[in-house]
């Protein structure tokens, strides 16, 4: 039964309550469409906040991670492209070795033979030397130490490894500098090779015993290969890895946004319903407050 008091005012207390509620709603609903976001922050979902924050860790360690590779892939690609010149030259420097194995070349145009074998020695050591990246090699030369390469491939920090490769064995030099004019530096490979010690080099059984101090051409194309090869498949990992790791960030974020997004479609349409209650919840406190003034005319 309703009470005529003018002290206690039970409608406009029902009134101010729902009234209350109705802005507090309007104030998540506000919050919602400014940010775009369900749960902006932990007094939204706590659970689902913190969620969200490992999520955008995870995402961000994946981003520097491709960010590291990109660099790995930088030093391979240059590897790559001093081993295909060096594996180029290998072609030519067997076809001089097959003439330097005829023993009917003699006088100046086996020195002019010996000269194209050592030129094309010297250049292959250049490839070598200069196959870096950002100051770092994976080839191994007399001017340099290549350096191993651990890239973190992943959010969890794990590692892959690129290991180096000795840049003697690429050539037949036995070692290689190519330092910059002005510095101490090795000579330039020069080459007198009898007509045995080239068929030697070129695997000859019959002239096995010539071989001395130099290298199989065998050998060092076995090694040419084999380096390429390696840093090919390290190459087309990395390649993988980073296109793994873009695809894996792209669902991150859809799962993200599953998570804490708000549907503005919804909001928007929730939002007009607040404004109307909260109209007529200010209409409803108004007439509720004026009620008291009814009784005045009982003392009239």
């Amino acid at each position: 039964m309703a009470m005529n008091s003018i002290n206690t005012n039970n409608g406009a207390l029902i009134a101010l309550q729902a009234l209350n509620r109705t802005n507090d709603e309007m104030a998540v609903t506000q919050k919602r469409v400014a940010t775009g976001l369900r749960v902006a922050d932990a007094k939204d979902d706590g659970a689902a906040y913190a969620v969200a924050q490992q999520v955008r860790a995870d995402m961000s360690a994946l981003t520097s991670a491709n960010e590291q590779l990109g660099g790995s892939k930088g030093i391979l690609d240059t590897t790559l492209a001093g081993l295909k010149k060096v594996s180029d030259t290998m072609t030519e420097i067997k076809g001089v070795l097959e003439k330097l194995g005829d023993s009917r070349v003699a006088g100046e145009e086996r020195t002019s033979y010996n000269s194209q074998f050592a030129a094309l020695v010297n250049k292959v050591n250049r490839f070598v030397g200069d196959a870096t990246y950002n100051g770092s090699t994976l080839l191994t030369t007399d001017d340099m130490a290549g350096t191993a390469i651990t890239a973190v491939r992943n959010e969890r920090g794990d590692g892959y490894t690129i290991a180096t490769t000795a840049g003697a064995g690429l050539t037949f030099d036995d070692a290689i500098n190519v330092t910059e004019a002005g510095t101490t530096a090795d000579a330039d490979f020069t080459s007198a090779l009898t007509a045995e010690e080239a068929r030697a080099m070129l695997g000859s059984a019959d002239d096995a015993a010539s071989l001395g101090t130099n290298k199989l051409f065998s050998t060092v194309q076995t090694a040419v290969n084999n380096a390429m090869n390696q840093y090919g498949s390290d190459s087309k990992y990395v390649d993988a890895q980073v296109s793994y790791n873009k695809e894996k960030l792209d669902a991150l974020e859809g799962g993200l946004g599953s998570l804490i997004d708000a549907d503005l479609a919804k909001e928007s349409a929730r939002m007009q319903s607040l404004q109307i209650r909260q109209q007529l919840g200010t209409q409803s406190l108004s007439m509720a407050n004026q009620a008291p003034q009814a009784l005045l005319k009982l003392f009239g």
